[in-house]
């Protein structure tokens, strides 16, 4: 077997590789073809096949030729640490590509997430106003000033470039939170706190907990600019229940500008902090 010649198409077939690969090996130097004196064609020896078979092994790790012809080469002391090296950056390398597509695929579920909530609440038409408990989260956000531009706001250009020098990756909806509910059903211009979920732990940037309380929550369907408008129904509600209201609000996007330009299959979560009022206030307002 050692002393057997194969020619490129032998060794193509044996090794299930392209002849135009074996061709780029030889031209490498990861193999050596020898040329037959009578015809000129390619010619290959036993330990080229076995070679071949390593290469390929090497292929399935995610090794490139140039890597490879890299630790194949020098003295065996030296190909032996020059493997070494290359090992423990291939190592490295996977773990970041590995921990990059973990990033893509929780991204795509987050999303995916978001899509099934509009969906559901659009096809319920979910308008109702609830009090419910917010879990705790920790957000990476930007204040910034809110002129009145929702789109703009939401597909926010500071907030994107923000992301990027903090070497942060994001990921879920959008939340705003706005210093003023008053405000903001007036439409005043005021500062606002953009935040959304991240995810690298460790990473540079502010960080900010948000929820840990109860709050008023009620679902907006449609266009997000006329969401002041809704509002005024989740203050009226908690009165009517014998809640306060916070002084500031949180919106919530679920379909916006970032998943399309229909505004009428937009939707928003508006969250309002709420406490139950004292039975002083209760007793004078008739409600016990």
């Amino acid at each position: 077997m050692k002393k057997k010649r194969y020619s490129i198409g032998e060794l193509s077939r044996l090794c299930n590789v392209s002849t135009k690969a074996l061709r780029f090996y030889d031209s490498l130097g990861l193999i050596s073809s020898l040329r037959n004196g009578e015809n000129n064609y390619r010619t290959y020896t036993h330990d080229d096949l076995l070679t071949v078979l390593i290469l390929k092994y090497y292929k399935q790790m995610g090794f490139k030729l140039e890597e490879m012809k890299e630790f194949l080469s020098g003295t065996e002391g030296g190909a032996t640490e020059n493997m070494r090296v290359a090992f423990d950056r291939k190592i490295a390398e996977l773990q970041k590509a590995q921990a990059e597509l973990r990033h893509c695929e929780q991204s795509v579920l987050d999303w995916n997430a978001l899509i099934t909530e509009a969906m559901l609440v659009r096809e319920a038409d979910a308008r109702e106003v609830s009090v419910k408990y917010v879990e705790p989260r920790v957000f990476l956000f930007q204040d910034q000033t809110f002129d009145g531009d929702i789109k703009s706001s939401i597909i926010n250009v500071e907030f994107a470039n923000y992301v990027e020098k903090t070497g942060n990756a994001i990921t879920g909806p959008v939340y705003i939170q706005y210093a003023s509910l008053e405000d903001r059903i007036a439409r005043v211009p005021q500062s606002m706190r953009i935040m959304q979920d991240f995810l690298r732990p460790g990473g540079e940037g502010n960080f900010t907990t948000f929820g840990g309380c109860m709050m008023a929550s009620c679902y907006h369907i449609g266009p997000l600019e006329s969401i002041p408008q809704t509002y005024p129904r989740i203050c009226q509600w908690a009165d009517r229940h014998g809640y306060s209201i916070g002084t500031d609000c949180c919106e919530r996007y679920i379909a916006d500008y970032w998943t399309g330009e229909n505004t009428h299959l937009h939707v928003a979560e508006l969250r309002v902090k709420v406490q139950r009022k004292d039975l002083t206030q209760l007793t004078h307002k008739g409600r016990i």
